[in-house]
């Protein structure tokens, strides 16, 4: 069982690459009913990874693998805080290039709102999740392990690049995935969480990401006002701001109408 722990966390990445390049063919095919499929295509692998979680919480082969992988590596544990950090790099990327002049799907103010209301809606389906299984961390510190936050924040992060510069360079999208699953595979080198957990908070962090970026132009419709000539006015006003507290990063976001 040494290996099952390597071709778990290489299935891990390859599999977000593949959804990569699936979710980018509909830059290069025409308008055709394949649009139509698109959206359901693009949900498969978080979907797929989602319910592997869930079958973990029973009984059964899948969560025999959870005890499998910590014990192959029991003697590899990390003892870091990096992923404690990295597990925003993807968006830092995104604003990054933006800032350094380039062109991504949205402006710079909806990029800040959308990936705000992704974290937002990743961190309230994970904080639930998490209260309600009450699965103890392998390292028995805490019932909180299942799904992993800092995995979903990292591929929040990394759908968030790869929704923004698909267009650019599919090893944009690649890099932000590779990212966010060595945050994922530290999570457990850390003893922090069981494999599960991991494959877990990777579906919810994607699936968040896209319902935002599917739902924000119905919810721009709604609270963008507009001038008799049908443009957007400019009455709204965004503000950012980092907080601390208990031992928790977070993003604070203001909404002036």
């Amino acid at each position: 069982m040494k290996n099952n722990f390597f071709i778990s966390v290489i299935f891990l990445l390859c599999a977000n690459i593949l959804y990569a390049q699936t979710d980018s063919l509909e830059v290069s095919i025409e308008k055709t009913s394949w649009q139509k499929t698109e959206k359901v295509l693009s949900i498969a692998v978080p979907s797929a990874m989602i319910t592997y979680g869930l079958i973990s919480l029973g009984d059964n082969s899948i969560r025999q693998l959870d005890f499998d992988v910590r014990k192959s590596i029991d003697n590899k544990f990390w003892h870091t805080n990096v992923d404690d950090y990295l597990q925003f790099s993807p968006a830092v990327a995104a604003f990054g290039m933006k800032l350094g002049g380039v062109e991504s799907t949205h402006n710079f103010k909806n990029m800040a709102i959308l990936y705000t209301l992704s974290n937002v809606l990743e961190t309230g389906i994970i904080f639930s999740t998490k209260r309600v299984v009450g699965r103890e961390r392998p390292n028995g510190s805490n019932n909180h392990s299942f799904p992993s936050g800092h995995t979903a924040t990292a591929f929040v992060a990394a759908e968030f690049l790869h929704q923004e510069y698909k267009d650019k360079s599919i090893w944009i999208s690649v890099g932000g995935y590779a990212m966010a699953s060595f945050i994922g595979t530290a999570r457990i080198y850390n003893d922090a969480h069981w494999f599960s957990d991991v494959i877990t908070g990777a579906g919810i962090g994607i699936l968040s990401t896209k319902a935002v970026y599917w739902a924000y132009p119905y919810m721009q419709n709604i609270f963008c006002k507009k001038n008799s000539d049908g443009k957007a006015k400019n009455t709204t006003q965004a503000l950012f701001f980092p907080s601390y507290n208990q031992q928790c990063l977070s993003l604070n976001f203001s909404y002036t109408f």
